[in-house]
């Protein structure tokens, strides 16, 4: 069973129906008990970083999530999810994140002549030939974030060209980012998610 958190960002709708669509049992919960005894957890998101962060607080799911890494569960955020994942995001002023992978989330620049916020369909170029997410390269998959992950790139396995190189898919252990939707991503966003699911099952 994979944990879908529930802390009213967003998107956990469509995220639960894709896992059930491709087989996967899902449910989505901000019980720490049923987190912690799941097979695999994912923290999908929409929204505002503080207040994300502030909610996941209030519901005590910050230490429930540290727990979740250091159990070694696999772990997977979601687009804001996935930029939860760092030590901070400037959005607003800078907010403290979960600090489980280092970096910083930054704006992406107004001054790449592209539009503001990345929205739409763009290609990844896979980095790290030996992932799970290797068959990634080349594929479209979809974006919406005006914000990017500015890491270390031995945590980055693919990237999209957007004036920048934008991380699409970070990995850091058993935890592991996605920037765009998988679950708005069509066939190529479902086999990601079905790959998610086999590292579950190991």
């Amino acid at each position: 069973m994979i944990a879908i958190i529930d802390y009213d960002a967003g998107n956990t709708f469509n995220v639960q129906k894709a896992l059930q669509y491709i087989g996967l049992d899902a449910v989505l919960t901000a019980d720490a008990d049923t987190i912690l005894n799941a097979d695999g957890v994912i923290l999908p998101g929409v929204g505002a970083y503080a207040s994300a962060v502030a909610v996941l607080r209030e519901r005590g799911l910050i230490d429930v999530i540290h727990e979740v890494v250091n159990r070694e569960i696999p772990f997977l955020g979601i687009c804001l999810g996935m930029q939860l994942l760092f030590d901070e995001s400037e959005e607003y002023g800078p907010t403290p994140g979960l600090g489980i992978i280092p970096g910083t989330v930054k704006a992406i620049p107004k001054d790449l002549g592209l539009r503001v916020p990345h929205m739409g369909w763009n290609q990844n170029k896979v980095h790290r030939q030996n992932s799970i997410f290797s068959g990634l390269d080349g594929q479209y998959t979809y974006f919406v974030h005006s914000y990017y992950a500015d890491t270390d790139p031995k945590y980055v396995t693919s990237t999209a060209d957007y004036g920048i190189p934008v991380p699409g898919i970070v990995e850091k252990g058993c935890v592991y980012g996605m920037q765009f939707h998988p679950e708005k991503s069509g066939t190529v966003g479902l086999n990601l998610l079905r790959a998610f699911g086999e590292i579950t099952k190991s």
